[in-house]
């Protein structure tokens, strides 16, 4: 489900001028050429440039404990360039060039830990380290990264809290902290950055999800599998309709789900599976257009499952297993029809085949919780949702 992501294509499309040479080494060999035809000011910057790159990845070599596919062994001599995972171009602006500008090493199952010194490396706008072994904590020092736009840290052995240090990166877009061990809570501002993807999945994160949810730009969130607890916060959508897809799936969220998700208009997948939610759905899963995985399963969910989200024209998967609703409308079964993948087992539905035995349908978990449902005799207009919603949020007058 992970979004594609066209800045490392974009980039590769400009690191390579038409002078540079591919090597053995997978890097791209620039040299200084025609150095000595630069002015003065610009052959020093260039050197200092140079230098000050070729100092931090040594230090960073010498912090690394294991390199069994040997892609460390490229990374000798004073051409940073023609290092194996690094990339280079000329800079935008007219200071004299190359510069690092990106470093790729997913899958090199290298050993080691960050070091501070990669912070000098302010042209650089992605950073992609997926599939090592990496541990330790983020240097406060890679606030200093101005350029960085992508940073990959995941499937490594990363842990301690939140690396907050990646808040303060100023053009970060794309953070993917998945599959390591981080943990304790995730901080709001998190949800305030300008941020396109969120992958935090696969960790110990726990506590509640902030309740400024709601407010980040992003088009992919993923919290899954980690120990979330508490509710889904009720302002969920009231700030952002750009999301498409939003995975909440195996923490230990309870509560309802909140009426706020019908504002999600672009949503594409919502997984809220294996978790404690009870209550009804809420109607205004009915303005989800775009939806095409529905996966509520796993929870302690109840009432019917309503006409208007069987009937939604996008649907490819709906699932609803394992929990406790106690009837299915017409449209529902009609599902079949339309080759939607559709899985209605282990819940209460009289008559139906596959479903829980009678003595636990007798108390329906969360009976006495109470959703917020919006009061209205009218059927529901998708279009003036968010009006309707935000009155029924605000605090009373006294």
């Amino acid at each position: 489900m992970e979004k594609s992501w066209l800045l490392a294509f974009t980039l590769f499309l400009h690191v390579i001028p038409r002078e540079a040479a591919f090597g053995v080494s997978g890097g791209v060999g620039l040299g200084i050429g025609n150095a000595a035809t630069l002015p003065p000011h610009h052959l020093g910057l260039l050197l200092q440039s140079l230098n000050s790159a070729y100092a931090a990845l040594q230090s960073w070599k010498s912090a690394i404990t294991d390199d069994p596919l040997k892609v460390l062994d490229t990374w000798v001599g004073s051409d940073v360039c023609a290092y194996k995972g690094v990339f280079c171009a000329d800079p935008q602006d007219d200071e004299p060039g190359p510069v690092v500008v990106g470093i790729d090493l997913n899958h090199a199952n290298l050993q080691g830990t960050l070091v501070k010194e990669i912070s000098v490396l302010t042209d650089m706008s992605l950073l992609h380290l997926n599939s090592n072994r990496f541990s330790g904590t983020l240097p406060d020092t890679f606030r200093d990264l101005i350029s960085l736009q992508e940073l990959d840290l995941s499937n490594n052995h990363f842990s301690g809290p939140f690396p907050t240090v990646t808040l303060y990166i100023p053009n970060l877009m794309y953070l993917d902290l998945r599959f390591n061990s981080f943990s304790g809570p995730i901080p709001e501002d998190v949800f305030n950055k300008k941020l396109d993807a969120i992958f935090l999945n696969n960790n110990q994160f726990d506590s509640q999800i902030p309740q400024n949810l709601g407010n980040s730009p992003a088009s992919v969130i993923n919290l899954a599998n980690n120990k979330l607890s508490g509710n889904i916060p009720s302002s969920f959508g009231l700030m952002s309709s750009k999301v498409k897809e939003i995975l909440f799936l195996n923490n230990q969220l309870t509560g309802c789900i909140p009426q706020g998700v019908g504002l999600f208009t672009e949503m594409q997948v919502l997984d809220v599976s294996y978790n404690s939610l009870m209550g009804h759905l809420p109607d205004t899963i009915s303005c989800l257009n775009q939806i095409e995985v529905l996966n509520l399963a796993h929870n302690k969910l109840s009432g019917q499952v309503p006409e208007l989200v069987c009937s939604l024209k996008s649907l490819a998967n709906l699932t609803v297993a394992y929990n406790f609703f106690s009837g299915l409308s017409q449209d529902c079964a009609k599902l079949f029809f339309r080759n939607v993948g559709f899985d209605f087992s282990l819940n209460c539905i009289p008559g139906r085949d596959m479903q829980r035995p009678q003595p636990e349908c007798s108390v329906i978990p969360g009976g006495g919780l109470s959703c917020l449902r919006i009061p209205s005799p009218q059927p529901l207009i998708c279009g003036s949702l968010a009006e309707t919603l935000e009155a029924n949020l605000s605090p009373s007058s006294p």
